[in-house]
């Protein structure tokens, strides 16, 4: 399962920060950001994956994360 997000994040550390706090709800998951692309995609491929928990997560961290259709 593959399930692609918009977001607003700009900088890595950031997207590496939210990487790691991705990795330990989805600890199976091949977790990416491609910041060049227009729309800052995160990339999340597993199993388990529960896009709310993404999102919810993300906006913690406070960013905006919409899935992509």
């Amino acid at each position: 399962m593959v399930e692609v997000f918009k977001t607003n994040i700009v900088e890595v550390s950031h997207s590496e920060t939210m990487v790691a706090r991705l990795l330990e709800y989805f600890p199976e998951s091949r977790i990416s950001f491609d910041l060049e692309d227009c729309d800052k995609i995160l990339r999340v491929e597993g199993n388990q994956i529960c896009p709310v928990t993404v999102i919810k997560l993300l906006q913690e961290g406070g960013f905006d994360c919409f899935i992509l259709e």
